[in-house]
């Protein structure tokens, strides 16, 4: 979304992660994505780094504009704590150790946290979106996903359900999700 919103022109390569092509492992042997190659022969395989790069080159909405610390802290949040409940929710047959309602209840205490932030303000850093917003938000839809009937029941997730659908359909959301019009793509290599 920061790529798109800055207006980054760029080639996106479509990557079956089973079959990771050479290309990728030579730019980024770590093997996972996004990885973005920039001009000047740097690698970004982050997508916090993709983020702050981009949105370093234009942020028309002001995405950064909040305090750059309090967004880390919550990526940071997200990544090491909810985003580890999250895969073993979501993958939970490969973690048989616990069910899948304990890996959730476990998640949803994070997202309790982030609803309470979105009670008080419509985004999570205050009356206008941030990066932080365009962080966090593919993570809470994918936990949503896992099962929406679940999700769309809970009382308590009020607001982190609007700020949720208000994400889904944001216009740069929708126009990315259609990659045939927004993004030139190319195999893999």
């Amino acid at each position: 979304m920061a790529l798109y919103q800055a207006r980054i022109t760029l080639n996106l390569i479509e990557v079956e992660l089973k079959h990771k092509p050479d290309a990728m492992l030579a730019l980024s042997p770590k093997g996972t994505v996004p990885v973005l190659a920039l001009p000047t022969g740097e690698v970004l395989d982050e997508s916090r780094d993709i983020l702050f790069w981009a949105l370093a080159q234009a942020d028309p909405d002001a995405w950064l504009a909040p305090c750059l610390a309090l967004i880390n802290a919550l990526i940071d949040e997200c990544d090491q704590v909810f985003k580890p409940w999250l895969d073993r929710y979501k993958y939970h047959v490969g973690y048989p150790d616990h069910s899948p309602e304990h890996y959730r209840s476990q998640a949803v205490q994070t997202l309790n946290a982030w609803d309470a932030r979105l009670r008080e303000s419509e985004f999570l850093l205050g009356s206008k979106p941030s990066a932080a917003d365009v962080a966090l938000f593919p993570f809470v839809r994918q936990f949503a996903n896992v099962d929406r009937f679940w999700f769309d029941s809970q009382q308590d997730l009020q607001a982190l359900r609007h700020w949720l659908r208000y994400w889904l359909e944001h216009p740069t959301f929708v126009a990315i999700m259609d990659k045939r019009l927004e993004f030139s793509f190319s195999e893999a290599p």
